[in-house]
């Protein structure tokens, strides 16, 4: 499938820290599959932290959503059960002193943008937490 054409990928996961090293691992495999192996590492961290948000802070089911828009743009995101907005990210300095809590804000340093949306998903109420990159910004920023 060539670069320039969109696709989208979505994996159900159940309410399990495993499910978030399933999703990283298939998150590689997907990327590398459609030839966007530079968008790899990136694209690792950031979901790692929106999938382990709604394992962590959630009771139910959640979902890893990956995007690409055939325009240079990657969207990832994270659905949980819980309707509950995320807390905004702390400033990426004090969250980075932290133990805990540093998930969104390291989202917020690293992607182009980011928000979060309530939804449905199967009849379950709850809310998706996104970020995108953009492959061109991404590349001018590796060489930098």
């Amino acid at each position: 499938m060539p670069e320039n054409e969109p696709w989208e990928y979505s994996l159900s996961i159940p309410n399990d820290p495993r499910a978030v090293t399933v999703c990283r691992r298939t998150l590689r495999l997907v990327l590398t599959l459609h030839g966007l192996v530079r968008l790899v590492d990136i694209a690792e961290l950031l979901a790692t932290e929106l999938v382990t948000n709604a394992v962590r802070h959630t009771k139910g089911p959640a979902a890893l959503r990956v995007r690409w828009s055939g325009s240079g743009v990657l969207r990832l995101g994270a659905w949980d059960a819980d309707p509950s907005p995320p807390e905004p990210p702390r400033p990426f300095q004090q969250a980075a002193e932290r133990e805990e809590g540093r998930g969104l804000a390291l989202v917020r340093a690293c992607a182009d943008v980011w928000g979060w949306q309530p939804l449905a998903r199967d009849g379950n109420r709850g809310k998706y937490v996104w970020c995108e990159l953009g492959d061109a910004a991404r590349a001018a920023r590796r060489t930098a």
